[in-house]
C-alpha cells in the first residue's frame, strides 16, 4: 500500500485519479441519462481546454481559433454518420437517392468526390486527426518560422474561425449550411440514440478524455515538457542554446488542434450532429475561458473549468432565461478577478497548504501521544523497591 502511495505522490497522479472516480463513478451514479449525456457533451470540451493547457500554458502560444479544429474534427465524423444514414433505401423518397438530403435539397445530382472516402469509418478516424493537424502545422510554420507570435498569432486564429465558418454557411449544398449535418442515427449499424448507446459512448469519451490527460501530464514531466516552459518564459535563451523555437510553438500548436479534434468526432457522436455554429468566432473564444477559469497550467483544472462553465450555462438558461448571459459574464469576470490562476490557483495557493499543515499537525499529535522507548524500563525498575518494602 505504501508502495502505491508513494507511486501515486512521486508521479502527482492524485488530483488525476480523483477525476477520473468523479467522471467514471460519481457522475454515473448520481445522474440521470440525460443530465449524463450532457455532462459527456461538457467532457468533450475537456478535449479543448487541455489542448489549450499544453499550447497556451505550458508552450505560451495563445489560439483563439480552436473551434476550427473542434469543428474539423465533428465535421469528419458527422460526415462518415450521414453517408451511413443516406442510404438508397432511407433516401428513396428524394429526387437523387444515396446522397445526404440537404445535397438533395441544393439540387445536386450525385456524391461529391472528396465525400466518398467518408463512407468508410477507418478513413473517417484518420481524416479527425490528420485533417486538422495539418491545417494548425500550415498555419503555426508559417507563422512561427517568420517570428510572428503573441496578439498577432491570437488574432491570426481568430481571423482562421471566422473564415471557415464563412465558407461552411456559403457552401450549403456541401456543408449543410448553417444548420449544418443533423439527423445521425447510426454507427456502423449500432444505434446511438439508445440509452445504452449514450452510457457507452459517455464511458469511451471519458476514457478517452483521462488517456489524453495521462499522455500530456507524461510531455509535461519530460524533457520537451521543461523547454516548452523554458521557451515561454525565455524564448531568446532556448534559441541561444540551440533549439528551434518555432518547431517546438509548431509541436505544441498541433498537439492542441489534434486533442480539440478528438473531442469534436466525440462531440458529433454524443449529440448527433454538428453545425458551424461550433467553428467561429464567439465558440473558440468561450473555449479559451474553459482553460482560464480551470487555471491554464493546470490540465485537470481545464476539464473543471469546461464542467464548470458549461454547467452553469446550462443552469442559467433553464433557471433565469431573461438573465443567463449576464448571469454567466459574471461568473467569467468573478473567478477571473478572484482567481487569477483559475481553479486549480485556488487549490495550489489555499488547499493545499492547507493540507498540509493539517498533515503536519496530525504528525506531531502522534509524536507527542506515544511515549519513549526508554520509560517502560524505568517505570519497572521504580516499582521494585515498592515491592520488596510490601513484602
Amino acid at each position: 500500500m505504501n508502495k502505491i502511495k508513494a507511486f501515486i505522490d512521486q508521479r502527482g497522479l492524485g488530483s488525476f485519479l480523483i477525476l477520473a472516480a468523479l467522471i467514471l463513478v460519481v457522475f454515473p451514479l448520481a445522474m440521470d441519462i440525460f443530465r449524463l449525456n450532457l455532462v459527456g457533451k461538457y467532457l468533450t470540451y475537456g478535449f479543448v481546454a487541455i489542448g489549450l493547457v499544453m499550447c497556451w500554458g505550458y508552450g505560451g502560444v495563445l489560439s483563439l481559433g480552436q473551434g476550427v479544429f473542434f469543428g474539423l474534427g465533428g465535421y469528419a465524423m458527422a460526415m462518415f454518420l450521414k453517408l451511413e444514414a443516406s442510404d438508397p433505401i432511407s433516401t428513396k423518397i428524394q429526387s437523387t437517392p444515396g446522397i445526404p438530403d440537404f445535397m438533395d435539397w441544393n439540387q445536386l445530382t450525385a456524391l461529391p468526390l472528396w465525400w466518398a472516402p467518408f463512407k468508410y469509418l477507418p478513413f473517417a478516424l484518420i481524416a479527425v486527426l490528420l485533417v486538422p493537424t495539418l491545417l494548425a502545422f500550415v498555419i503555426s510554420f508559417a507563422m512561427f518560422k517568420r517570428r510572428v507570435g503573441g496578439v498577432y498569432f491570437a488574432i491570426i486564429t481568430q481571423a482562421v474561425a471566422l473564415i471557415l465558418s464563412v465558407l461552411i454557411i456559403g457552401q450549403q449544398g456541401y456543408t449543410g449550411g448553417v444548420n449544418g449535418i443533423t439527423d445521425l442515427k447510426t454507427l456502423l449499424g449500432w444505434d446511438i440514440r439508445t440509452n445504452s448507446a449514450k452510457y457507452i459512448l459517455y464511458f469511451a469519451n471519458a476514457a478517452l478524455l483521462l488517456g489524453c490527460i495521462y499522455l500530456c501530464l507524461w510531455v509535461q514531466k519530460s524533457k520537451l515538457g521543461t523547454l516548452l516552459l523554458a521557451m515561454r518564459d525565455k524564448e531568446d535563451r532556448v534559441r541561444f542554446s540551440g533549439y528551434d523555437v518555432s518547431m517546438f510553438k509548431v509541436f505544441a500548436f498541433c498537439l492542441a488542434a489534434m486533442l480539440s479534434a478528438i473531442g469534436g468526432a466525440m462531440f458529433t457522436l454524443q449529440v448527433g450532429f454538428m453545425s458551424p455554429s461550433f467553428v467561429g468566432i464567439v465558440p473558440s473564444i468561450e473555449m479559451v475561458i474553459f482553460a482560464a477559469v480551470g487555471g491554464r497550467m493546470s490540465l485537470i483544472g481545464a476539464v473543471y473549468g469546461a464542467l464548470l462553465v458549461n454547467f452553469g450555462k446550462t443552469y442559467f438558461s433553464e433557471s433565469f432565461p431573461d438573465l443567463w448571459l449576464f448571469l454567466m459574464a459574471s461568473l467569467f469576470i468573478g473567478v477571473v478577478m478572484a482567481f487569477p490562476n483559475g481553479l486549480a490557483g485556488v487549490y495550489t495557493s489555499h488547499v493545499k497548504p492547507w493540507l498540509a499543515r493539517r498533515k503536519a499537525t496530525q504528525i506531531r499529535s502522534q509524536a507527542l501521544a506515544v511515549p519513549p522507548a526508554d520509560s517502560a524500563p524505568q517505570t519497572e525498575e521504580a516499582e521494585i523497591p515498592g515491592l520488596i518494602r510490601a513484602t
